[in-house]
């Protein structure tokens, strides 16, 4: 067999890619299945912080950078504490998920690295991986580059970014909860959009401090500047701190079917395949699930892209994105309603996409007004 062939090709070692490559070293069904990474970068740099929340026991425990227990959602009118248990949320430094997976897989003998930039897939009997270097060919691809078709400003779909600045700044002296994170502070605005400030305490002196949008268009790195500076003087009382980190992103939050580029022999992973939780943004819990579900479909001879999505709660996230796009400013109202009159384990079942039908019912039942009477109608 050629050098170039492989048995399956994944494009990208982001978490969808990397999530995915170990799964399959961990499963002794692909010992013998050749498998080809292909990316342009060595993925040595911390370029993301992932959060999200699950139960023990976890995979990825051995890389956990900081776990909380406390929670709180700060708006105008209330100040929710919420304790999180038996959940708890995490966070990861993407070096650290590199690093682990490039370890892990690097001792396999049957996966192979490749430091290339893919510029064409073209799929017949077999699918062809063109890069600036050379053309690799495969039974199944694993994408996870966005199709060329996706535009945020789409007028066929609803689609908003969420895009966000933070700061990891350090103290001389104590100024964080460490147990506690402020997982949304809507005091501080700008103008009549959904903002809101995420604090993630390391240490009682050492803290990420972001500036988080929910809107159509994205701003100046100056302007998150700005209010990150503003939060830490007039919310966290701080006067003397030094930025040690910055980090930038953009996450899209949409109604893009981006699973319709799926085909028997092409999978779209990450992004690009629509794993981003459209009304929320979280992708990491997702991710795990999906890949899951990709495993099993190859070991039952199913297509890997099958069933990978539960249509009422995509459902769910349109209705919640045509409020937001229709109506920005109400995204404190909508978190303050979910929050407030949902206890936080139901509120994490719903956005783990694991909850029941009744539980979702009372949550629609906490948000019900007009205008998601009326995003409801427009959605159907």
């Amino acid at each position: 067999m050629s050098k170039n062939h492989f048995d399956y090709i994944i494009i990208g070692n982001g978490l969808a890619g990397l999530q995915l490559a170990l799964k399959i070293a961990a499963d002794s069904y692909f010992k013998n299945k050749s498998i080809a990474l292909i990316d342009p970068s060595k993925k040595d740099t911390n370029d993301k912080t992932w959060s999200f929340w699950e139960k023990e026991p976890s995979t990825w425990n051995s890389i956990t950078h900081n776990t909380w227990n406390k929670a709180s959602i700060i708006t105008a009118k209330k100040h929710i504490d919420l304790t999180l248990k038996p959940y708890a949320y995490k966070s990861i430094r993407s070096i650290d998920f590199y690093k682990k997976a490039i370890k892990t897989l690097s001792k396999k003998n049957n996966i192979k690295f490749i430091l290339e930039h893919v510029t064409e897939v073209q799929e017949n009997l077999e699918v062809h991986v063109s890069t600036l270097k050379n053309t690799y060919m495969a039974s199944h691809v694993f994408d996870s580059r966005i199709p060329e078709s996706f535009s945020i400003n789409s007028e066929k779909h609803i689609s908003i970014i969420q895009h966000f600045k933070g700061w990891v700044i350090k103290t001389e002296k104590n100024a964080f909860e460490k147990n506690t994170l402020i997982m949304m502070d809507y005091r501080l605005k700008d103008g009549e959009q959904t903002t809101f400030t995420y604090v993630l305490p390391f240490s009682e002196t050492e803290a990420l401090v972001e500036f988080t949008y929910f809107t159509s268009t994205i701003v100046s790195d100056e302007t998150y500047d700005a209010y990150i500076k503003q939060y830490i003087e007039d919310y966290l009382k701080l006067e003397s701190y030094s930025i040690i980190e910055t980090e930038n992103g953009q996450i899209p939050m949409t109604t893009f079917p981006f699973e319709k580029f799926n085909t028997k022999k092409i999978t779209k992973i990450g992004t690009a395949g629509g794993w981003v939780k459209g009304s929320t943004g979280y992708s990491f819990k997702h991710t795990e699930k999906k890949v899951a579900k990709i495993i099993e479909n190859i070991k039952t001879n199913q297509t890997p892209s099958k069933q990978l999505f539960k249509t009422r709660f995509k459902f769910y996230d349109k209705v919640f994105l045509k409020v937001l796009k229709d109506e920005n400013h109400k995204g404190e109202w909508i978190f303050q309603q979910f929050y407030d009159k949902n206890s936080v384990q139901t509120m994490f079942r719903f956005l783990d996409e694991d909850s029941s039908i009744f539980e979702e019912l009372k949550i629609m039942m906490s948000l019900f007004s007009w205008r998601f009477i009326k995003a409801f109608f427009k959605t159907l």
